[in-house]
């Protein structure tokens, strides 16, 4: 909720920003703000996650995905995510946000999405994301019928296939004890 009003404001924003295809990458220029810092007066390792948010609805909005998806009442929901981090965002300073998509399967959309300052890399995030309409899955079929075929070229890395699965909790609808292994 502490990037609400941001979120609304890019929402508007990025509609009148150049259009985008989905496949493509999208670029967007922030600024480090005292509301993304934390006691070290850095961005905040769980922010980068939140910052990396407006990235992706950046590319859903300039593509036309967006108003898809809720005119048909889909909404993304983060399956899993891994951060590596180089350097820290200082306050005031200038970056942006890089965001692609690297792939899909059937159970998720893949983001790579990248901090950046002056051309170098701060932080790199991968994020799996469903989409979802009255909490079941969007199939892999209804996505591609929206967003259209990806590039012949786009294949998820291994590692990602690895990752999901070794990191994966059971479904909502399957048991999940509590128990230390």
């Amino acid at each position: 909720m502490h990037l609400l009003l941001r979120t609304l404001m890019l929402l508007f924003t990025s509609s009148k920003r150049s259009p985008l295809g989905v496949w493509e990458e999208s670029s967007l220029p922030l600024k480090v703000l005292p509301t993304d810092i934390d006691i070290a007066l850095h961005v905040n390792n769980g922010m980068y996650f939140s910052l990396m948010d407006l990235g992706r609805f950046d590319l859903m909005v300039r593509s036309g995905i967006w108003a898809k998806m809720r005119k048909k009442g889909w909404s993304p929901v983060a399956a899993g995510e891994t951060i590596a981090f180089r350097k820290s965002l200082q306050l005031w300073q200038r970056y942006t946000i890089e965001t692609r998509i690297i792939g899909l399967d059937t159970k998720a959309i893949y983001f790579e999405q990248r901090m950046v300052v002056d051309g170098e890399v701060y932080a790199r995030a991968h994020i799996a994301t469903r989409l979802v309409a009255k909490g079941k899955p969007v199939t892999q079929e209804e996505i591609i019928a929206e967003f259209g075929a990806p590039p012949a070229d786009l294949e998820l890395p291994e590692w990602i296939h690895e990752w999901r699965e070794n990191n994966a909790l059971p479904g909502a609808g399957r048991p999940a004890p509590h128990v230390w292994s």
